[in-house]
């Protein structure tokens, strides 16, 4: 494994001449903001440009491209390949210090069975020689049985791998110490990736001030089954910063990559998106309830208070939605970007359109028949309370049948209305002896007001546990 010098330096050109266009812009009377949002327009597309995509593709199966003589600083490297490596990368920090209950969290919040699937990696990360023998010391203090086993490693990347940090671009006008932080970040997480690359199926990327919520890894694992076939690049189980975001292990070459790449040009949070976009995945796909909340005070840039939480964070997510894959059909007009599909599942965001009339419908129709426990439905939202659907019942159905424009269900049963915009039911198949395959909210009186979706949720039985017996509700 090595670095590719050669296509580092034809990036470097590229971007140099960006850099020059930043400087002769920023000279003018536009507004800082409109400067930071140009110039990362301007990097994107640099980014984006055919040889910077033919590059990262050409990497989909090779090994790392570092030549990185790594220190294992504590714990066993083991052969038994695991189901999911979970991610941190350290350094000093000015003010608290937050590793030690982190990695608490972890152990503390997982069964035996869970550990048995997983091994945490520690990039200690930081130049000062003394803190990093005081972190290991502490360490082996706290976590012997994790380190013995194989379930924690504690590594470090010497600083001479490590390319320029000093006199680099300050793109969107970042003071030097700004630049350095962020650059080097980059550079640690491309490091920690290339250690991690081959030791489990998925990789999950943590900072090294949180709390996880009870029993993550069966919850990350109900959620990825979830997703069935369908694509994706990068799933969320936070909505903050560079928290709980998951990869494919096979990913994680181009990931190191694209980091060393382009590790000057913006904070990695933003990078993560445009490595996004360049392997197609379009939207956010994030795991509600949250899985990881952020505890930390005191940023591990200069010190200064960070009071962020994710209020969709759940400590004991024990009854997450199965939202199995499934198509969005609906004869409401929707409004710009708000489509059908980003009510249901994983998606970011929500469905907003134009005002229903009666007889219209939303309806989810599933790859695959189900047994259903529990739906949920949410119209409406807080700052837009009136758009909620005012007259509407919700019913399943079976009997798939595809017809020229979409699949319909050729019969349904009436759970119920929705009430104040809301439904919530348990036992759905109570009096249902099949499997079903639709669920569909059908609107029963016109409205003036627009309406708002927010989210669907269905909750299902598994395979082996048997369907109720007794007669068919009315349909």
């Amino acid at each position: 494994m090595r670095i590719y010098w050669k296509k580092t330096s034809t990036a470097a050109v590229l971007f140099l001449a960006c850099a020059i266009f930043f400087i002769t812009i920023s000279h003018d009377g536009t507004k800082t903001s409109d400067l930071h949002l140009s110039a990362r327009e301007i990097i994107w597309q640099q980014m984006n440009s055919e040889r910077s995509v033919q590059i990262l593709r050409g990497l989909q199966n090779d090994s790392v491209p570092f030549n990185v003589s790594y220190s294992v600083l504590a714990g066993l490297q083991m052969q038994t390949r695991k189901y999911l490596t979970v991610g941190l990368s350290s350094i000093k920090r000015k003010r608290g210090s937050y590793l030690l209950d982190t990695l608490q969290s972890i152990f503390s919040q997982s069964s035996e069975e869970e550990l048995k699937q997983m091994v945490v990696v520690v990039l200690l990360a930081d130049f000062d020689m003394e803190w990093k023998r005081q972190m290991v010391s502490d360490i082996l203090g706290r976590f012997p049985l994790p380190i013995l086993r194989g379930q924690l490693l504690v590594i470090h990347a010497p600083q001479e791998h490590y390319p320029p940090l000093e006199g680099l671009k300050r793109n969107f006008n970042d003071k030097p110490d700004r630049v350095y932080f962020r650059s080097k970040q980059n550079i640690d997480y491309a490091f920690l990736f290339s250690f991690c690359a081959n030791l489990s199926d998925y990789y999950i990327m943590l900072e090294d001030d949180v709390a996880c919520a009870k029993n993550f890894l069966t919850a990350m694992k109900r959620f990825i089954q979830g997703r069935g076939q369908s694509y994706w690049v990068t799933l969320e189980f936070s909505k903050l910063g560079y928290i709980g975001k998951l990869y494919h292990s096979s990913d994680l070459p181009r990931l190191a990559y694209f980091l060393f790449l382009f590790y000057q040009e913006m904070p990695c949070d933003w990078l993560l998106t445009h490595f996004n976009a360049l392997l197609a995945q379009k939207d956010v796909i994030r795991c509600k309830p949250s899985l990881f909340q952020h505890m930390g005070l005191y940023s591990s840039f200069q010190g200064t208070v960070n009071r962020l939480k994710d209020e969709d964070f759940e400590e004991d997510p024990t009854d997450m939605a199965d939202s199995p894959p499934a198509d969005v059909f609906t004869d409401i007009a929707p409004f710009e970007k708000y489509t059908p599909s980003k009510a249901y599942g994983a998606t970011e965001g929500y469905f907003w359109g134009k005002s229903p009339s009666a007889g219209s419908h939303f309806t989810i129709v599933l790859h695959k028949p189900a047994i259903f426990r529990r739906v949920s439905i949410r119209t409406g939202s807080q700052d837009r309370r009136k758009d909620m659907l005012e007259s509407a019942e919700v019913e399943v159905g079976h009997k798939l049948e595809q017809t020229t424009q979409e699949p319909k269900c050729s019969e349904y049963f009436k759970l119920g209305p929705l009430i104040e915009g809301q439904f919530d039911r348990n036992n759905i198949q109570e009096g249902i002896s099949s499997t079903l395959s639709c669920l569909r909210i059908k609107v029963t009186k016109s409205q003036q007001a627009w309406v708002i979706i927010e989210t669907i949720k269905i909750w299902t039985l598994n395979e082996n546990e048997s369907l109720p017996q007794g007669p068919q509700v009315n349909t």
